[in-house]
């Protein structure tokens, strides 16, 4: 199964700002926001993540509520966040 989990976005890490240092369940982890280049990305933001890749940028309030809503999911919810933390992206 493929999930997103929400992350929010710490630091923007170089001058073309596709890499981000996000804070995903605790833990801070490096991220490509170029599928978002449509839009404005800066810290404070929240993203939807898969696999190391920012998918959506979504507000605090949906993060929260789509946090949730994984957590109920169990293994499923575990395997992704394994999934982000083990990520390599530089």
């Amino acid at each position: 199964m493929c999930l997103g989990i929400p992350g929010e976005v710490v630091e923007l890490l170089d001058s073309n700002r596709h890499l981000a240092k996000v804070d995903v369940a605790g833990v801070r982890r490096s991220i490509n926001i170029d599928l978002l280049e449509d839009e404005s990305v800066a810290p404070g933001d929240w993203v939807l993540i898969h696999v190391g890749f920012a998918m959506a940028k979504i507000d605090e309030s949906e993060a929260q509520r789509t946090l949730e809503g994984l957590q109920l999911m169990g293994q499923a919810y575990t395997d992704e966040v394994r999934a982000v933390l083990e990520s390599r992206i530089a």
